[in-house]
């Protein structure tokens, strides 16, 4: 291997990834591999002076959803901006393959309702050439981009491809189906999957409503298909559950015993729902007690409440369902707004039932008492005499028309911030205990998802902003192997996530004082003009992927190294 560097990165602080103590050194890269650490004498072509910064690996993300955007878009927004140099998307059991023609339509609608991606923006971006998952991993590999993909198995896309109609209707998976979703699993992973992903929450629902269709697969159905991991010897078991069928012991002790049964290893999604807000304590036990029978079983957690942004601009908001303003929403910003400030449009919308004509899965998990003005800069602490409920007993209205008032704010750019999860007492005990737990791993930022109501991709920046640097609850050292070591072990990449001789040059060039967000605003840049909810950074100096300088100041530089990753290593 040609050793002589393209980049010298001189002078940093290097925080290595391992959780070590940080270290003054200078970092060689040649073509995409570190091959110096210290003291360099020998010049690069390109140098970067990171005197005052910190040099850390490149930032491994486990929980994504670029499915359609890696096949239409070269940048990986928002996610690229914060650091994130790799990412596993096909999670919570939806993608885009295996798919028959026929089946299109289905898994479009399913992701449009699961992970709010607007439906003419797949129809328009997705070219939709193959059926297998190995033909959509080679699809992938035609487009350049900023960044490192990793796929997992869709279950809701190999289940209706076996099952057709009969998936979508919950019916029992037979033998026959069983044993073909093993083998389609199997080859699916020789191809490059990471594993494969499932749901069993009813907050995933389709477009037109109908649950995931993996909602109620049976224990033998998840053992089949990881038997056909074990078959390949790679990959593991993504999920997300509600935990209430009938309670967490008995869900969990079911992927325990397909985690048995297979040998591979499995993750799955901790938060704090509101209405049962001990839950995460039972799940974080009986992970910590798998962990020491030998079995890695690891929640992955958020470092902060999950919010919704509602707003005008978004795709929701608390009137959304009232036939009223769905009358009005196709006007443009400005008109809307004049139209809401009309004495006559805010008693008839107020007057309405916002509910029963709303097609947000998530309608029933939101009240007042947890809706809060975002603000500017967004404030992700609100306090709770500042919620909308509050705020309403304190001056008398009612919290509907404080809510409407608010959506009105800045000409109706204004937001509000709804934690969905992780703040039943109003504060950030939750997200801290589960950080605490060593078993756990940083993720949920679901970047690719939601684009019209969470904004949630930058939690790479929150927890080192917040955490690492205003709370001081965790090390430098501690904060940044969260971001990239552990999760990086947690996928099986054992080729990146620490600053090594030898290992992927992924970087990352910080500024850890400066480290922070822009507002939130919205973008429309997708397929057919649709919209998303953005956040600009500060305090990345730069991000590099496979030895190549990829952002410069949060801009592109144009370097397009990124490649699809096939399977574990």
């Amino acid at each position: 291997m040609n050793t002589e560097p393209n980049l010298v990165i001189r002078g940093g602080t290097v925080v290595d990834g391992t959780g070590a103590e940080p270290f003054v050194a200078d970092v060689a890269i040649a073509g995409d591999r570190i091959v110096a650490i210290g003291t360099v004498d020998a010049a690069g072509a390109e140098e970067i002076d990171a005197r005052g910064r910190i040099v850390t690996p490149g930032f491994v993300d486990i929980h994504t959803h670029y499915d359609g955007q890696a096949v239409w878009d070269t940048h990986m927004a928002p996610s690229a901006w914060h650091g994130v140099t790799t990412a596993v998307m096909g999670n919570c059991g939806v993608g885009f393959a295996p798919c028959k023609p026929a089946d299109r339509d289905k898994l479009v609608e399913l992701m449009e309702g699961v992970e709010d991606i607007p439906g003419p923006v797949m129809h328009e971006g997705l070219n939709w050439q193959w059926e297998s998952f190995e033909e959509y991993l080679q699809t992938l590999d035609t487009l350049p981009r900023d960044i490192d993909l990793c796929a997992l198995l869709p279950h809701a896309a190999l289940r209706v491809y076996v099952m057709g109609d009969r998936a979508i209707r919950h019916e029992v998976a037979t033998e026959d189906d069983i044993a073909r979703m093993r083998k389609l699993t199997a080859e699916a992973v020789r191809a490059g999957a990471f594993g494969f992903s499932t749901s069993r929450t009813i907050s995933h629902k389709s477009l037109n409503g109908e649950y995931t269709p993996t909602l109620r697969a049976h224990e033998d159905e998840l053992t089949g298909i990881a038997l056909g991991m074990k078959d390949a010897g790679s990959g593991f078991l993504e999920i997300v559950s509600d935990w209430n069928e009938p309670d967490p012991e008995t869900e969990f002790a079911t992927l325990r015993r397909v985690v048995e049964a297979s040998g591979r290893t499995a993750v799955f999604s901790l938060t704090q729902r509101h209405d049962r807000p001990h839950f995460w304590r039972d799940l974080l036990r009986l992970s910590g007690e798998a962990a020491a029978d030998g079995l890695s079983i690891r929640p992955v957690v958020a470092p902060r409440p999950i919010g919704i942004l509602l707003g005008l601009e978004g795709s929701q908001n608390p009137f959304s369902g009232t036939p009223s303003y769905k009358a009005i929403a196709h006007l443009p910003l400005a008109d809307r707004v004049v139209a809401m400030r009309d004495a006559e449009t805010r008693q008839r919308i107020l007057s309405e039932d916002p509910v029963t004509g709303s097609t947000f899965p998530l309608i029933h998990r939101i009240s007042f008492s947890k809706m809060f003005r975002l603000g500017s800069p967004a404030n992700y602490e609100p306090d709770q005499a500042d919620s909308i409920a509050a705020i309403a007993e304190r001056e008398g209205r009612t919290a509907p028309e404080v809510a409407y008032d608010l959506l009105l704010e800045g000409d109706g750019h204004a937001f509000i911030y709804t934690p969905l999860v992780n703040f039943a007492a109003y504060d950030m005990s939750v997200p801290e205990a589960m950080l605490s737990d060593r078993n756990a791993i940083m993720g949920l930022g679901d970047g690719g998802a939601h684009v019209g109501f969470i904004l949630d991709a930058g939690f790479p920046t929150w927890l080192m902003s917040y955490w690492g640097r205003e709370r001081g609850r965790f090390s430098m050292a501690d904060t940044i192997r969260r971001l990239t070591s552990d999760t990086a072990s947690a996928a099986g990449l054992s080729d990146r996530g620490v600053i090594a001789v030898g290992k992927k040059a992924d970087l990352n060039v910080i500024d850890w004082d400066r480290l922070g967000f822009s507002d939130p605003y919205v973008a429309f840049d997708l397929p057919a003009g649709g919209k998303r909810l953005l956040q600009k950074t500060t305090g990345y100096d730069a991000t590099i992927v496979s030895g190549r300088v990829t952002y410069r100041d949060g801009v592109a530089t144009g370097e397009l190294p990124g490649a699809v990753v096939r399977g574990q290593r």
